[in-house]
Parts: C-alpha cells; sequence; structure tokens
C-alpha cells in the first residue's frame, strides 16, 4: 500500500483554507492545515510533506519569515514552497518571494486547475524520491550482509537481486515519464531541476546494484542517494 504524501496549508484564513482542500481534494493526499507560521512550523517538527502552500499575508509571522525558518532548518530546507498572496506588490514583492525560497509565486485569485497541476508536479517528484530512498536502503541492507549474509546464499542471493533490479526499474520508468511530462508542459525550471536530481541518484543506484550481478566486480561499497 503506497502511502500518501502530506500537503502542508499555510493561511490564517479559515475559508482560504477551505477553498485549498476543495482544489487539491482529487489530488487524493493527505492534506494539513496550519492557521500561521508559527503552527506550520510545528507541524514541519514531525512530519515530512511533499510540498507548502503559504499565504504571504499573514499576522505576526508572515509568510516570508516562516519561509526563512523552513529554508534554515535541516530538515525541511528541501521541501518546495508555493507563496500564495492576495495582493500583487509587483516585480520587487515577487523577488522576495523567490529569494525567500519559493519554488514559485502565485497571486490571489488563482486557476485552480494550474494550482493543482504544480501541486501534482511536486507530489510525483516526492513520490518518487521516497521509492528511490526504499531501493537505496534495500540495496544497503544486502551489501551489509556480507559474504555469511544474504548475498551469499547463491539462489535466494539472485531472487533478492532481481527483485531489486524490477523495483528499481519500475521506478525509473516512472521517473522517465515524469521527465517527458514536465518538458511537454513547460514546467517550473525548479520541477524540472528536482526531476534531474531524482534521476542522477536513480542512474547511481541502478550503476550500485549492477555492480552487484553475479561476475560483475566488488559489492563492498555502494553511493549514498539520501
Amino acid at each position: 500500500m503506497v502511502q500518501k504524501a502530506k500537503i502542508l496549508l499555510v493561511d490564517d484564513r479559515p475559508e482560504n483554507l477551505l477553498a485549498l482542500e476543495a482544489i487539491l481534494s482529487a489530488l487524493d493526499q493527505t492534506l494539513v492545515r496550519a492557521s500561521s507560521g508559527e503552527e506550520a512550523l510545528k507541524a514541519l517538527l514531525t512530519d515530512d510533506f511533499a510540498v507548502i502552500l503559504l499565504d504571504v499575508q499573514m499576522p505576526g509571522m508572515d509568510g516570508f519569515e516562516t519561509a526563512a525558518h523552513i529554508k534554515r532548518r535541516e530538515r525541511t530546507r528541501d521541501i518546495p514552497i508555493i507563496f500564495l498572496t492576495a495582493i500583487n506588490h509587483g516585480p520587487h514583492h515577487t523577488f522576495r518571494g523567490y529569494a525567500a525560497g519559493a519554488v514559485d509565486y502565485i497571486s490571489k485569485p488563482f486557476d485552480p486547475w494550474v494550482l493543482r497541476a504544480k501541486v501534482s508536479v511536486f507530489v510525483d517528484l516526492y513520490m518518487k524520491n521516497c521509492q528511490l530512498k526504499e531501493q537505496a536502503a534495500l540495496l544497503r541492507l544486502q551489501l551489509e550482509g556480507g559474504g555469511k549474509g544474504a548475498m551469499g546464499d547463491g539462489k535466494e542471493s539472485v531472487g533478492l537481486l532481481a527483485e531489486l533490479s524490477a523495483r528499481l526499474a519500475a521506478v525509473e520508468e516512472q521517473a522517465e515519464a515524469l521527465s517527458k511530462q514536465l518538458d511537454d508542459e513547460s514546467a517550473d525550471a525548479a520541477a524540472v531541476a528536482t526531476a534531474a536530481h531524482l534521476e542522477r541518484k536513480l542512474t547511481g543506484l541502478r550503476r550500485a546494484l549492477d555492480a552487484l550481478e553475479p561476475g560483475t566486480g566488488s559489492t563492498s561499497s555502494v553511493p549514498s542517494q539520501g
């Protein structure tokens, strides 16, 4: 059973959170509400999120300050942030949003279809990365087994390698399809760059797995995919 991705929705107005939930419900992921920057930072202490939708205009800690805290934390600095704002203050205001670490900056009212499509891309990338980490963890377990472990058990070793290779192939196929989709839809540069990074990690894992095949050489190390 595939675990759902979590999407963090941050806005001080309940009606805006309700509207975001209505727009994103079709993605069938877990939507988490936060009514302030402080509440968002608390949620980020315990849960992993695929993407954050962050309102700029909030009392107390505004969106820019909240984003600055998110980017300073090791655990959360790589989570994509999409800024949402009801006021268009011009290019300088937009630049401030990107400088704070946002991957996108959208003015309200926005097109629900466009917002859902943008969020969907980052959810897909997050899910692929989770699958990649799972495959890397399984591969490391096999390597750590050593000569007397699972990798030294003949038929069992071959079976485990075949299973790992098949599961990795499925992730590779999905990542390739996602990259083609991004090319076709002129997606955000940040999404394209993230997809390219994911493909590089997949390539490294595939090389490490191929090196474990009988007769291909040493199985003493594997590149980190973390």
